[in-house]
């Protein structure tokens, strides 16, 4: 449902009429605006938001590891309307368990390297992805870095083992 503080943003009212189970929350602050997605929503929102309201950059994909709150994982792409001179902020909250939530690499192909490198970094899984493989981390690395239970410390090792 939309927060009132949004019915004056075009983008998230239309986004509202178009389906009103998709925003689950939002805020606005420094003059952006964000709406928290429903997971289950994202491809079809990203689908409609570039379709529909001219959202046709996607500026990044990352993530936030909240640990150790639950849902745990939060993805956030950022959009950018060139022909509305619009920005817009998409956040999805993903449990621990099985952090997965569907790839938008069928709405932007450039979307697949963000995926790939929330993959590598977080270990969130993209559903559909065409190539979910590591993009940073060497294809034998263990665990995700940017998690906050990552060991700080890193894995020793020796130049002796060479």
């Amino acid at each position: 449902m939309l927060p009132d503080a949004f019915r004056d943003n075009s983008s998230a009212a239309a986004l509202e009429n178009w389906d009103p189970s998709a925003i689950v929350g939002g805020k606005r602050t420094f003059n952006e605006t964000t709406l928290e997605i429903a997971p289950g929503k994202i491809l079809a929102v990203c689908g409609y938001l570039k379709r529909d309201l001219q959202f046709a950059r996607l500026s990044s994909i990352t993530a936030v590891d909240w640990y150790p709150a639950e849902p745990r994982f939060e993805i956030v792409y950022h959009l950018h309307s060139l022909a509305r001179s619009e920005r817009l902020r998409l956040k999805c909250r993903l449990p621990e368990a099985a952090p997965e939530i569907d790839s938008v690499t069928g709405v932007w192909q450039g979307a697949n390297w963000y995926e790939r490198e929330v993959f590598d970094l977080f270990g969130v899984r993209f559903r559909e992805h065409p190539d979910q493989r590591r993009i940073m981390m060497p294809d034998d690395w263990e665990g995700h870095p940017l998690r906050k239970d990552y060991p700080t410390h890193g894995f020793k090792y020796s130049y002796k083992d060479e």
